[in-house]
């Protein structure tokens, strides 16, 4: 076709008839997901689970298999029921040995078995009175079609005179009778043994589906099923016979396997198109290389736009000092109190620290917060901070003990030194990153960065004291709380925004604000994938293009849903389970697309951060002056810990975006309340260094 210029085709598609067939009737039925043909020849396809078919990559969704079941019994698993005749058939084929299911039931052999029988009858005197005529010697002389009238309600003994005769033979009423029985008994036993085959697809389809009940429907075609007038329904009382736990509908192709095979390149078609589709949307969260290097360059502007006195007002990351001046070194010891104040809960905890052997033991109560104080003023909240903490300390037997204390929370907070806030013995209020830096510091020193990636995302890190303008003082290091989630909030990544990121954002609380975070925390994750599934819906690309009410519901596509979706654990099945708890009424290919849509958008947002971390190992190896760097990052947050890929590609994006620095990732098992304590305990250890100075 390519070699007629003036033909423009694209061909799309190239199937087999039995394909075609099942296609055309599934365009009238959607429940017929199996095709047969019983006519010259005899195949049937069915649809297959792709997590069963090993020949093809891709365990999503499912595909048309096509059987080719005329030859089974090529192995000899049917040597017990062929009979002498098939033999003689096969051996005066064109292909001996090979079809032989085929060559028991199909079109193309019916007419040969029954002359082959019925000349070993006229040779052993059961027909004809012995006499043999040349046409019955003759290869090829009964035809199906023969058959199919010989077998006929009320006209078939007058066929089988009038065929006979033109056989050269002169058959007596008996023999009539007797000839119309062998056909009967031979398209009989090609009826019984298609509706084995098709029983066997059918509980495979009822087993694959986990189903009591299969409701199917089978596309049928073929001149020996069309024109044999006892075929049909001789086949359709033997499956139901040997499937009683299946529903089958029999469905004949009106229009033979052609108008398939339209329907198949309209399928495929219409496929492709909304592939292009999907593939832009998902596009859109694919950052190359040179974006991820652009987002590295731009964070690592801002980080010093935040240290310098000039620029700090100015700078989207905060760059806030923590006055937390050291890491703990394995000679803080005592007993200290840690109070843990994240978005819905609150923690008291007494941390007791043995020095020398880095040992730590933890005590601690949650309280609830409740809505109301939640929503209220400072002053309630913290009233109500007080109370947990008398609690605490009843419950505890501590009641009027004077305990260091340190306080960790999940916001913001500009500080003026790390003991300002409260009149008690010592206090080091600080934020739940530098909680975990300081935990994990506890136990690798050279662990000098901190980052969450969880409900928000934040990142800190020792900087050097020469390096903070807002700080007086040229010596040592302070630890720096970026608050990186407003990076972006000048436009500076507009160019990798998307209408859906603008579209979460202008829905949020804080519009124009925290944009970064929005793009990579665990908090707007879910709401992203929302506003696309809503978007490829309103295109007729999901759900049948109807959005339900519940996908509506701004908040409703929680991030864990992500996490369990995107698990390689999980088959479509339970996605589909997934998707039903939220409304949604998917196929297997909603399935791989909601699939395909959690995986960009969390892939983009592990890219983004590994983007941003690595603009800070990367300063803090130029600001040292080192051709190589080694440093841990202690890592908290529920999205870094469940989701199954997030993890992976914020490690080797760091690895390719800072290729001179070994950074080594630390989980922080007892969370940001130890690192309190832990920070108390360093500024307890300097300010009495201070004092012995």
């Amino acid at each position: 076709m390519r070699r007629h210029k003036d033909m423009d085709v694209d061909i799309l598609a190239l199937v087999n008839d039995t394909v075609g067939t099942m296609m055309t009737c599934a365009y009238d039925d959607p429940y017929c997901e199996v095709g047969v043909i019983i006519g010259t020849g005899s195949n049937a396809c069915y649809m297959e689970d792709m997590s069963n078919i090993d020949l093809v990559e891709g365990d999503e969704g499912r595909m048309c298999i096509n059987t080719e079941w005329g030859a089974f019994g090529d192995d000899g698993a049917l040597g017990d029921i062929r009979t002498e005749f098939d033999r003689e058939l096969d051996l005066g084929s064109l292909n001996p040995g090979k079809q032989l299911f085929e060559k028991m039931i199909s079109g193309l052999y019916l007419g040969e078995l029954v002359r082959l029988i019925l000349l070993k009858m006229a040779k052993a005197g059961l027909l004809f009175g012995g006499e043999k005529s040349s046409a019955l010697h003759t290869k090829g002389k009964i035809e199906t079609r023969h058959v199919a009238a010989m077998e006929k309600y009320k006209e078939g003994l007058a066929n089988t005179r009038e065929i006979l005769v033109d056989l050269g033979l002169e058959p007596s009423e008996a023999d009539c009778i007797a000839v119309q029985h062998v056909c009967t008994i031979v398209s009989f036993r090609s009826a019984n043994l298609c509706a084995a085959a098709l029983a066997a697809i059918l509980t495979r389809l009822r087993e694959n589906k986990k189903v009591e009940r299969l409701r199917t429907t089978v596309g049928m075609d073929g001149t020996l099923y069309k024109i044999h007038p006892q075929y049909p329904k001789r086949l359709h009382k033997v499956v139901r016979k040997l499937v009683p736990s299946c529903d089958v509908r029999f469905l004949l192709s009106e229009s033979g396997s052609t108008k398939g095979a339209a329907m198949v390149t309209a399928v495929a078609s219409r496929v492709q198109a909304q592939r292009k589709q999907i593939d832009r949307v998902l596009a859109l969260f694919q950052l190359t290389r040179e974006q991820l290097v652009d987002v590295q360059a731009k964070m690592r502007a801002e980080l010093e736009y935040g240290l310098k006195k000039k620029s700090h007002g100015l700078a989207t990351v905060r760059m806030l000092p923590t006055y937390v001046c050291g890491l703990p070194d394995g000679t803080e010891k005592g007993k200290f109190l840690a109070l843990d104040l994240g978005g819905t809960n609150f923690r008291v905890l007494l941390v007791k620290i043995r020095s020398g052997r880095r040992s730590v033991r933890m005590y601690n109560k949650i309280f609830a917060i409740p809505l109301e104080i939640m929503q209220g003023t400072g002053e309630e909240l913290f009233d109500h901070i007080v109370q947990c903490i008398a609690d605490f300390l009843d419950y505890m037997g501590l009641k009027g003990a004077s305990l260091p204390l340190g306080f960790t929370f999940s916001f913001p907070c500009r500080q003026m030194s790390i003991d300002k806030e409260f009149d008690l013995d010592i206090v080091a209020v600080v934020n739940d990153t530098v909680g975990t830096m300081m935990t994990c510091g506890y136990e690798d020193p050279n662990c000098e960065i901190g980052l969450i990636a969880g409900t928000g995302s934040n990142m800190c890190y020792m900087e050097d004291m020469r390096n903070i303008e807002m700080v007086e003082g040229g010596e040592g290091k302070m630890c720096i709380n970026t608050e990186w989630g407003g990076f972006g909030d000048n436009g500076c990544i507009d160019d990798i925004r998307t209408q859906y990121d603008t579209e979460v954002d202008e829905g949020s609380l804080n519009p124009g604000k925290q944009r970064y975070e929005k793009m990579t925390s665990g908090m707007y994750l879910g709401e992203i994938v929302r506003q696309i599934l809503i978007d490829l819906t309103k295109q007729g690309l999901l759900f049948r293009g109807q959005i339900s009410e519940r996908l509506r519901t701004r908040g409703i596509f929680e991030t864990k849903f992500l996490s369990q979706i995107e698990s390689d654990r999980l088959a479509l099945l339970q996605v589909r389970r997934i998707l039903q708890q939220l409304g949604l009424d998917s196929t297997c290919e909603d399935s791989i697309v909601v699939k395909e849509v959690c995986g960009a958008v969390s892939w983009r947002a592990a890219q983004l951060c590994g983007a941003g971390l690595a603009a800070i190992v990367e300063k803090r190896r130029e600001d040292q002056g080192l051709e190589h760097l080694r440093i841990t990052v202690g890592v908290d947050g529920t999205l870094y810990k469940l989701h199954p890929h997030f993890s992976r590609i914020l490690q080797e994006t760091v690895k390719k975006l800072a290729p001179r620095c070994d950074v080594t990732f630390m989980l922080s098992e007892d969370g940001s309340g130890k690192g309190a304590a832990l920070i108390t305990a360093v500024a307890k250890r300097l300010q009495q260094a201070q004092k012995e100075n």
